[in-house]
């Protein structure tokens, strides 16, 4: 129980990527706070985590909205009587071509996966600075969501990696400016994961291209060296580390976590 007497707090926590890390944590023994725009999913986490022993709150937000986070951001630390871990999950998905991509895609998909990431990133240092963590001796962690979409440009893929570029050099940035004040900043890296969202992205490469439904998926698949798709389990696991103490020493780094997809 590594994470024992710590609070995350997790956005995008309803679901997928999100739902895992935040059960993973509580089976750590971190008390959880889960930000989500689903009431419902993030309910239905909150009772998993109150069943595996730790505490759980949950609070509606919309990540793209500044306020939002901050005011989540308060609550967790109310609520659960201090914050040490904040994991900027939510994200979206776009799949098309360059050459399509609308100003409102654009909008949306950023306003979500890097001003969430920003605004998540602010409220936490905000809050740490103000519970004194770092007079006290703690390490505070913020960890981010990435994507191997951050390391390697994909076509049909393109504004959505470049998000997930964004998310890494803010992730460099952060980490550099608030080492000093006792924070580490690094982000987790997925591939090619089975969840709602690769649903939908093969979906929409199956419109667009004429491949038959699966298809798109199963060729990534195929391009993984260990022989499987991800889980978000496989996710949660690095993120696991990254927030625990055995990752003190690290900051500033984005993890691929793909089963060997994309090399660097």
């Amino acid at each position: 129980m590594t994470l024992n007497g710590k609070v995350a707090l997790v956005t995008g926590a309803a679901r997928g990527i999100g739902r895992g890390i935040a059960l993973r944590l509580a089976r750590d023994g971190a008390d959880i706070a889960l930000v989500d725009v689903a009431p419902d999913g993030i309910n239905a986490v909150a009772e998993e985590i109150t069943e595996i022993g730790c505490k759980a709150t949950t609070f509606v937000a919309d990540v793209s909205d500044r306020e939002q986070v901050f005011a989540a951001v308060d609550h967790a630390a109310a609520a659960l009587g201090g914050l040490d871990i904040m994991v900027n999950n939510a994200g979206i998905a776009l799949v098309g071509p360059i050459a399509d991509v609308t100003a409102e895609q654009l909008e949306k998909l950023w306003a979500i996966n890097v001003n969430g990431v920003l605004w998540g990133t602010q409220a936490a240092v905000a809050t740490f600075k103000t519970l004194k963590n770092n007079e006290n001796g703690k390490i505070s962690k913020i960890i981010n969501a990435s994507s191997i979409a951050g390391h390697d440009g994909f076509a049909m893929l393109g504004p959505y990696s470049a998000t997930k570029f964004a998310v890494r050099a803010l992730t460099q940035a952060a980490a550099k400016e608030h080492a000093a004040d006792g924070i580490t900043v690094n982000a987790y890296c997925p591939g090619v994961v089975g969840t709602d969202m690769w649903v939908e992205i093969d979906k929409r490469f199956a419109e667009l291209t004429g491949a038959a439904e699966g298809e798109t998926y199963d060729k990534f698949v195929g391009g993984i060296a260990l022989g499987r798709a991800e889980t978000p389990e496989d996710v949660a696991g690095f993120v696991s580390y990254l927030a625990g103490p055995d990752a003190d020493y690290m900051t500033g780094q984005a993890g691929l976590i793909d089963g060997g997809l994309v090399f660097r």
